[in-house]
């Protein structure tokens, strides 16, 4: 007899002994650490935060220093006008010149504090992206999971099924004995047996499949057998005013703006090398010359020097002017993408809470088909062992109870992976 209980533990979670047993947090965490797109965008981070400083943005003075030596060999010839001649070959001769020249720029046109401000905004946006590669694996990670757990409760309904077509088997078998059944009751039974086992077989290998898919994007280079113990369960109170109140908070959102202000910053770049810049340069020079042979033997001199360097841009062939006018296309079209991707997140929002709602609402019905179905096999079983129920009335329940049963696997299912969407809209994606 199919007892009512084990159709009420039917979505249970499946134990198995001998296994590593992985759970959502940990999945989580390993996902985490090891996932090439984290890393690379972490790596990214990396690159903004070094990049956002006072000397890349050309705030701070630069010190340079040159040093050259050159030795030559020439032939001297010279005539003063004193009337001496002085002729030598091969005379040997030797140039030293340096210099330390340290500058820092006046103005520029706000060049230098618009390039800062952009700096800062890429800092934050790859932040921002950082972030949503984190929400994106999490929610990648939980609906593989979640998978592996629907695929389970798959494998428990064909153990059911099974279960009942044994019972069919032993019943039409014990009849045999006695006369009641015919080779054909009997062969079919069989053969229904036989069908169940080879879907057990075909569940076990899509169950062991989506597994390796979980600990491919764990980014685990040792496949390992493991088992799952959780079950699917829906967080029913999202509403659908929070989540939308919440889109321009979304870390999507926040990059769509944050590059909105970096073509800002571009465009202010851009207008800045239309004007004047003024730059104080001061360092110091030392020179030697000497030669073997000449008027000169010897000359020397060194000390510092200062000044003043103003560039004034006169005409380049309207080349600035062009790019000003991209930068503010471009511009125009960062402020274009970002109402274009918060229309996309509140259309996506509403279509994902569409499914999310209306599922929850199937659930309940969908659970007391399961229970009435598990019933259904329980009578049809008892009709059948006093021959009032055909072979077939029994395979038509067990199909019942697949059905129903599949059916609510797959709401669950689809509840919990638009429950995840949903929390990843809101930035809210924990274990």
């Amino acid at each position: 007899m199919i007892r009512i209980y084990l159709l009420l533990i039917l979505f249970l979670p499946v134990f198995a002994e001998a296994q590593v047993s992985i759970t959502l947090k940990s999945a989580i965490d390993t996902t985490l650490k090891n996932n090439f797109d984290i890393q690379i965008a972490a790596n990214n981070v990396g690159i903004s935060k070094i990049n956002n400083t006072a000397g890349v943005a050309g705030a701070l003075p630069t010190v340079s220093g040159a040093l050259t030596d050159n030795q030559s060999v020439t032939k001297v010839f010279q005539r003063l006008n004193s009337g001496v001649e002085i002729e030598k070959n091969s005379a040997a001769g030797n140039n030293l010149s340096s210099n330390i020249t340290a500058g820092i720029l006046l103005f520029n046109g706000f060049r230098v504090v618009a390039t800062r401000a952009r700096l800062g905004h890429l800092q934050k946006q790859s932040e921002l992206q950082l972030n949503l590669v984190i929400q994106n694996s999490i929610a990648t990670v939980m609906a593989r999971y979640y998978d592996i757990v629907r695929q389970l409760e798959y494998l428990k309904i064909i153990q059911t099924t099974l279960d009942v077509s044994q019972k069919k088997l032993d019943i039409v078998a014990d009849r045999k004995k006695v006369g009641m059944a015919n080779d054909a009751d009997y062969l079919q039974a069989l053969i229904d047996l036989n069908s169940v086992k080879q879907n057990l077989r075909t569940q076990q290998l899509v169950v062991d499949q989506t597994k390796t898919e979980l600990l491919q994007l764990m980014s685990i280079k040792n496949y390992y057998p493991f088992d799952v113990k959780d079950s699917i369960m829906v967080d029913k109170s999202l509403e659908l005013n929070t989540i939308l109140a919440f889109l321009q908070k979304n870390p999507q959102y926040l990059s769509a703006e944050q590059q909105v202000k970096i073509s800002e910053q571009v465009a202010k770049e851009v207008s800045a090398l239309r004007y004047p810049s003024l730059r104080l340069n001061t360092g110091g020079n030392y020179n030697r010359n000497q030669s073997a042979a000449g008027l000169t033997l010897m000359n020397q001199n060194y000390g510092p020097f200062a000044g003043i360097a103003l560039q004034v841009p006169i005409y380049n062939g309207n080349a600035y002017k062009i790019q000003k006018e991209t930068a503010l296309f471009n511009l125009d079209n960062a402020k274009l993408q970002q109402h274009n991707l918060l229309n996309t997140l509140t259309a996506d929002a509403v279509k994902t809470y569409q499914a999310y709602s209306t599922t929850l609402q199937q659930l309940s019905s969908q659970e007391n088909s399961v229970e009435l179905s598990g019933k259904l096999i329980n009578v049809v079983l008892e009709r059948f062992k006093v021959n009032q129920a055909t072979i077939l009335d029994v395979k038509a329940a067990q199909a019942s109870f697949e059905t129903t049963g599949y059916q609510l696997v797959n709401l669950k299912y689809a509840a919990k992976v638009a429950e995840i969407e949903l929390k990843k809209l809101l930035y809210q994606l924990a274990d």
